[in-house]
């Protein structure tokens, strides 16, 4: 596949008009938190039955929770009823704080620049700048409660 990763986000040029995809790990990190947001917030749920449901595997979903913990988005109980909740409302967790959560802040990275005269590569680090911050706002705007599924009439 043709496609370039940068900090979890990738661009698909095979496909007609380029289209932007999140890395596994932020999938994981979204679905994991779509499922604790559609379930009953006073019980924790435990990482194997999150992995179990969402076909995700259980050791690297972990690590992806525990980032999300440590990120303010999910909160951890120990014990025997243990497990995984949501420590904001779904409405206030956006699908840029997921991705960054467990990739690191979006930041520009220009393409190798060797040979490139300064003006060049300033010109070119301003425009991935620009586009890095109206990406960056795009994702804010979408948060997990807006991508629940609806309720059926």
């Amino acid at each position: 596949m043709a496609s370039h990763a940068r900090r979890g986000v990738a661009y698909d040029r095979k496909r007609e008009g380029s289209s932007m995809k999140i890395s596994r790990t932020a999938g994981y990190a979204l679905q994991a938190t779509l499922q604790l947001a559609e379930a009953d917030p006073n019980t924790p749920i435990p990482c194997s039955k999150l992995a179990a449901k969402g076909g995700m595997p259980e050791r690297f979903l972990l690590q992806i929770l525990r980032n999300l913990v440590n990120a303010g988005i999910l909160q951890s109980t120990r014990g025997v009823e243990g497990g995984y909740s949501l420590e904001k409302p779904p409405e206030q967790i956006s699908l840029l704080d997921l991705i960054e959560a467990v990739e690191g802040p979006m930041a520009p990275e220009p393409p190798l620049t060797e040979g490139m005269s300064e003006e060049s590569l300033s010109q070119l680090s301003s425009a991935l700048k620009g586009v890095t911050e109206m990406a960056r706002q795009q994702l804010a705007d979408i948060t997990v409660a807006s991508l629940r599924p609806r309720p059926r009439k």
